[in-house]
């Protein structure tokens, strides 16, 4: 298994958003390196959500459902797709600032790269920001991510 992040402006597409739906095509990515690493990407890989913008913060977990196929929204038909589903949210959203202020993570994408739309996770990374994070959420009745 591979980890990702992906990152997402609330007023587009929320945390809250994902949950509702469930299951997502992840369309509209237009840079070729974010494509790439779509791409690689595997069913059941683990994938950090992202709000960009004003909370800049990790505030939950999807995972791969479908692997890279052609984005309907590209009219150029050069850029791909996948379907995230919400798996659940954090305990705790881990803030940009302290992900720049831990310096086990100072070598992650996300810093180096801050434009990217979709960067690779190292285990080691994923390990401490679910820590930073105090873990996921406890899942609902339904079963449906808190």
């Amino acid at each position: 298994m591979a980890y990702w992040l992906i990152k997402s402006e609330p007023n587009s597409w929320s945390w809250d958003d994902q949950v509702r739906v469930g299951t997502e095509p992840w369309t509209g990515v237009r840079n070729h390196q974010a494509a790439k690493y779509m791409n690689a990407m595997t069913r059941g890989d683990r994938i950090f959500f992202y709000h960009s913008v004003q909370q800049k913060s990790i505030v939950g977990v999807v995972e791969v459902a479908r692997t890279a196929y052609p984005d309907p929204t590209d009219d150029s038909h050069r850029f791909v797709c996948v379907d995230v589903k919400a798996v659940s949210a954090v305990q705790q959203p881990v803030s940009l600032s302290a992900i720049k202020s831990n310096p086990k993570l100072e070598h992650m994408p996300l810093l180096r790269q801050s434009r990217l739309s979709v960067c690779p996770v190292t285990e080691e990374e994923w390990d401490e920001i679910l820590h930073m994070a105090h873990g996921l959420a406890p899942q609902t009745s339904s079963g449906r991510p808190a």
